[in-house]
């Protein structure tokens, strides 16, 4: 027979995360710390994940279920070999591929199951991070299961859209983001969806159909400790920094750009961007402002690193168009920087009051950015201040061991629904 389960004891978390982003990008940041604040926590953790593999903390296992690769940055839309076609995920997933969607949270879902069958005594709970493909259906069957949607892809399928520049791009973009009305059925379904904004908690169930009772939020983390002030760097006049960790509309960048480009009329001006530089809409942007002795692209560095460039530079900078929480901006306000930021999503939730912990304006307005970046780069002690007040900002509200503290909570609710408890009643008896 198996152990009993005990409630109230350390948990058995599998933990799925289809694309771990090691160094940018808001999932691969949340799945590297919220798994170490878990385990922190007295919890047993295991990943399971795809391309680009996460970074973990040395004593969580991370088991690698690789996908085709279809889409990786070396070579984004390669075509597989017909030797790699060795089972339905892959075949699936060339499939999608071939008919211009994007198929890795399906497939990943599908390898994923296939996995987690072998161990179903492993694991008192599994945790998906925002794939909500169809297997993780067939999963939530085997274990009690809970997901993280960080915001609905909607808003990334609108934006794209709307900033198509034909009606052949539109289809294609269409296409390419169809898996959304899959993730919206398996959201719908799930017994509990962990949202990180009330904006997005709202958002998801516009656009998703997701109902309200099903959804809680817990807000994300930073680590006060890493991400903290470097008083011993001067800061570098006219220095901007921001991060783009995709090359989507979403992100607001081309509205930075064109900022840029009409601050470098008045003043000395360079932003460091923290990501890589890619091909498409913004490299021609930066090459159509002739931008490229402004700009310098990081990418690769450590977290230590990034927090040396927050010192180096006067002001940060997250242009979005939407956020569902913005895991950049409570990076740079903990790290005493004045931060200027749009209203576009969740922003405002995270940043807070225009003039007391951030310089804000409105998104998808290049002349506004402009004027707030100026209105910053002009007032040292308005900078200094709004940076203070910034990370005491951060402190007060977010850490990750807070965030996992509320979402051992919820897992402990979903252990505890009706069925959930059949499950564990079950296994306990084979």
């Amino acid at each position: 027979m198996s152990t009993p389960f005990d409630p109230n004891g350390p948990l058995r978390i599998a933990y799925l995360t289809y694309r771990g982003k090691p160094h940018v990008g808001g999932q691969g940041v949340y799945t590297r710390h919220l798994t170490k604040a878990l385990v922190d926590l007295g919890h047993h953790v295991e990943v399971f994940g795809g391309q680009p593999y996460p970074v973990l903390d040395p004593r969580i296992a991370l088991h690698k279920l690789p996908s085709l690769d279809i889409f990786n940055d070396q070579y984004p839309g390669r075509f597989p070999a017909y030797w790699e076609i060795k089972d339905r995920p892959a075949f699936v997933e060339m499939a999608q591929f071939l008919k211009g969607t994007f198929g890795e949270p399906r497939t990943f879902s599908l390898r994923a199951l296939r996995a987690l069958r072998t161990r179903v005594n492993d694991f008192d709970l599994v945790h998906d991070n925002q794939c909500l493909g169809y297997g993780i259906l067939d999963i939530e069957k085997l274990f009690p299961t809970i997901v993280t949607l960080h915001h609905p892809i909607t808003k990334d399928r609108k934006l794209e859209m709307d900033h198509a520049p034909n009606w052949w791009k539109k289809r294609a973009i269409g296409r390419w983001y169809s898996f959304v009305k899959m993730q919206g059925k398996v959201a719908s379904r799930m017994p509990r969806v962990v949202v990180v904004s009330e904006n997005s908690i709202n958002d998801i169930h516009q656009d998703m159909g997701v109902s309200l009772d099903r959804m809680r939020l817990v807000p994300v983390g930073v680590d006060p400790d890493l991400f903290t002030p470097l008083p011993s760097i001067i800061r570098k006049p006219g220095h901007l920094i921001t991060t783009a960790s995709a090359d989507v509309a979403l992100k607001g960048l081309s509205y930075l750009l064109e900022a840029i480009a009409k601050l470098r009329t008045e003043r000395d001006i360079h932003l460091t961007i923290i990501g890589k530089p890619r091909e498409g809409a913004n490299a021609d942007l930066i090459r159509k402002l002739n931008l490229q002795d402004c700009i310098t692209h990081v990418s690769g560095v450590s977290d230590e690193r990034i927090v040396e460039l927050y010192a180096e530079s006067e002001l940060a900078v997250v242009p979005s168009l939407y956020e569902g929480f913005s895991l950049p901006a409570v990076e740079a306000m903990a790290t005493g920087i004045c931060l200027v930021a749009t209203t576009g999503g969740a922003l405002p939730e995270v940043t807070g009051r225009d003039n007391d912990t951030v310089l804000s304006c409105a998104p998808g307005d290049a002349e506004a950015l402009a004027a707030t970046i100026r209105r910053g780069l002009d007032n040292a002690e308005l900078r200094n201040r709004v940076g203070l007040a910034g990370r005491q900002r951060v402190i007060e509200r977010w850490s990750w061991r807070y965030c996992a503290s509320l979402t051992v909570d919820q897992y402990r609710e979903v252990l505890a629904m009706p069925h959930n408890q059949e499950k564990l009643r079950r296994r306990s008896a084979h």
